[in-house]
């Protein structure tokens, strides 16, 4: 193989440089300066120079955030320094009980009396993550592992390599020898939604809180899953050598809390900014009762504070059990539970048939809300937690979000009361309930369940799919209690009169719904794809897959006879390969397939000619871009981007001078001031709509 050019050699470090440098400005300031195009075309551009000369692929080039194959397993890896757990305080009590040892500790070693206020502290809020140990050399992320048991633990470089917010490369001209940083990886609340809600529709348990999503995710031996997450990352300590002194004022090697925390942050890490410094027992009080509040606004989760000695010097002095430092403590804040009573268990059925139990209990107040369900995930939970009939239940919201049952207060339980399992048949068609190998998921496989197809309907009618207005929850009740439909290729079958005598309808409702029918035949490749409720296959994966594959039948024989041109794609997994073999080798599937396009559906890229002109009136802004500032009176910016983005505009993140519409409501902040110094046409959402309209 030929060796590359000077310039190549180059070029590829300017665009390791350039592209670091605008993800760590977007993941981790919020603030880009450069267009989604640019970043993709200068990405793509140092992809062909690393194909070409893989020897200038580095270990901090951001094509290394996602690559190489899954894991087979993990390996052990030890801690350079440990990754020591922290001791808790569950009261102001037992803190106080703390500061008195440290203070204790503290006059005896350095035989200096101090009073409480002459050492301070440093007030951090605890994030409800998981620890994770990442080592740099030279400056350049070389290894990440998690906790274990403190001395050493899993080695997960790969995965953690996909969280935008660590940097790959250290924000340093002179970087030491090595560098040992700590931190916190989690799942925003926002994130941990939509994930769960992905998995509601394939089918699947939810996850209980983000922490337990995110320690899951990041022990997937796919990075690509992990990558799909999109985990996020503070960092709260850093170890140097020792003799190491930077030559940079600004990298001066820190003496105490407060300054680690703003050497990570000039160093391009994200560090948390509700951090405070504390000289007394009384400002850790008022820290606490702030955070105790406020902490519900927050975008992730936290269940408390942590405490540290500010000053390294008296750090060091107070020292670490072989557990957790001295100079280090975990202020907890009490989980919001109450106690309530089970009324009765009851099963839903996903639309893949899995069951999921359900505790519905005597209403109680959690977070601000009130609280009567709490699902119990699987068969595994139900019998962990031994429920028995009128059981007296310990409720609390996992993670501030889901409601969960903790646990059962036994002593109160009847003396003859009736444990409670999970039904042997499905309690919508009385089918076979069977327990699937390898998983803790218990499903129905009567492919005519009822609850199944339902569940098939409304993931098919869901705006991310086929987006049939009109067709909701309680007419898809109607249309399947009634044996109207028995599959969502039957739905094209309906005719006005038989829709206009169903509850809630009436003529024009039912024209309406038939309109709606018939436009969604129109609707593209991905989304018909995407509607047929594959498992794992995503909006995101469906995309992926309808660029690659240009018709249903292309994919059907890529699925099962030729997998890797499917594995090839960025994105997709084993799990995908093996979810979409499984579909197209059931008989059901096959005949659906024949059975939607018998009623008009391509389940294709159409003819981009002979919809030409049709499309055209239908997307009268392709060749636009939009970029959005500040609340609109009656759209949300999910609304406005889905509505833009369907009529052919395209949506970014920064204001340009190739920007054609600033789309601004109210409160709108630095890109209207950059738009209207560049001469960007300026639009409210009135004249938004307007030019929806054309």
């Amino acid at each position: 193989m030929p060796q590359p050019l000077p310039q190549s050699v180059k070029r590829a470090a300017e665009l390791r440089h350039l592209l670091n440098k605008a993800a760590h400005a977007y993941y981790v300031l919020d603030s880009p300066f450069m267009e989604d195009a640019v970043y993709d075309n200068l990405y793509r551009e140092l992809l062909n120079i690393e194909s070409k000369h893989p020897e200038l692929k580095t270990a901090d080039s951001p094509s290394q955030r996602l690559g190489g194959q899954p894991a087979k397993k993990f390996i052990n890896s030890k801690h350079r320094i440990p990754l020591l757990s922290l001791d808790n305080a569950f009261n102001i009590e037992e803190f106080k009980d703390w500061h008195s040892r440290v203070n204790k500790l503290v006059e005896t070693d350095l035989n200096i009396k101090f009073s409480n206020s002459k050492w301070q502290m440093v007030g951090e809020l605890k994030i409800d993550g998981n620890a994770l140990a990442l080592s740099y050399s030279k400056g350049i992320l070389v290894k990440a592992a998690t906790r274990g048991n403190g001395s050493e633990g899993e080695e997960i470089t790969p995965n953690v390599r996909t969280i935008n917010s660590i940097p790959l490369c250290l924000n340093l001209k002179k970087p030491p020898p090595w560098l040992e940083i700590r931190g916190e990886a989690f799942i925003p609340n926002k994130q941990f939604r939509t994930i769960n809600e992905g998995r509601i529709i394939k089918g699947e348990n939810e996850f209980a809180n983000p922490r337990n999503a995110c320690a899951g995710t990041l022990r997937q031996l796919d990075p690509e899953i992990v990558a799909s997450r999109n985990l996020d990352f503070f960092a709260y300590s850093i170890s140097l050598p020792e003799t190491w002194q930077s030559e940079i004022k600004d990298f001066l090697a820190p003496k105490n809390q407060l300054e680690a925390l703003a050497w990570l942050k000039k160093a391009g890490f994200k560090v948390n900014p509700n951090t405070e410094l504390l000289k007394d027992l009384e400002d850790v009080k008022i820290f606490s009762s702030k955070w105790e509040s406020e902490r519900q606004r927050l975008p992730y989760a936290t269940d408390g504070l942590v405490i540290k000695v500010n000053d390294f010097v008296l750090q060091q002095k107070a020292g670490c059990t072989h557990k957790a430092p001295r100079w280090a403590i975990a202020l907890k804040y009490p989980a919001e539970e109450a106690p309530s009573k089970l009324i009765k268990l009851t099963c839903q059925v996903g639309r893949t048939g899995t069951i999921t139990p359900i505790a519905e209990f005597k209403p109680v107040s959690l977070a601000g809300t009130s609280v009567s369900r709490a699902t119990l995930h699987n068969a595994n939970r139900l019998s962990s937690l031994d429920l028995h009939e009128g059981d007296t239940i310990v409720v609390r919201k996992a993670g501030e979000i889901i409601p969960e049952v903790v646990r059962v207060l036994k002593e109160l339980r009847a003396s003859k009361a009736k444990r409670l399992d999970l039904p042997e048949s499905c309690p919508e068609c009385k089918g076979k309930l069977v327990q699937v190998a390898n998983e803790a998921a218990t499903r129905c496989i009567n492919s005519s369940c009822p609850a199944i197809l339902r569940g098939a309907l409304r993931h098919w009618a869901s705006k991310g799919a086929l987006d049939i207005e009109g067709l909701g929850s309680k007419l898809i009740e109607q249309l399947v209690d009634r044996g109207l439909v028995e599959s969502i290729a039957s739905l094209y079958g309906l005719d006005i009169s038989l829709l206009a005598s169903l509850e809630r309808m009436g003529t024009k409702s039912a024209e309406k719904l038939l309109e709606a029918l018939a436009i969604s035949k129109q609707q593209p490749w991905h989304r018909q794809l995407y509607g047929l409720g594959i498992n794992h296959i995503g909006e995101s994966n469906a995309k992926l897959l309808a660029k690659t594959f240009s018709n249903i039948t292309d994919l059907e024989t890529a699925a099962c006879q030729s997998p890797n041109l499917i594995k090839s794609i960025f994105g997709i997994g084993k799990e995908v390969l093996e979810s979409l073999e499984q579909w197209f080798l059931n008989p059901k599937n096959q005949k659906l397939i024949l059975e939607l396009q018998s009623v008009g559906f391509s389940l294709a890229v159409t003819n981009l000619q002979t919809h030409k002109k049709d499309a055209k009136r239908s997307r009268p802004l392709t060749g636009n871009t939009f970029v959005l500032t500040g609340t609109l009176p009656s759209l949300s910016r999910s609304e406005a981007v889905k509505l833009i983005e369907e009529r052919g505009g395209e949506i970014k993140m920064a204001v340009s001078a190739s920007t054609t519409y600033l789309l601004a409501g109210e409160k709108a902040g630095s890109k209207l001031t950059k738009a209207e110094a560049l001469g960007i046409q300026i639009i409210n959402e009135q004249q938004l709509k307007k030019l929806l309209a054309v």
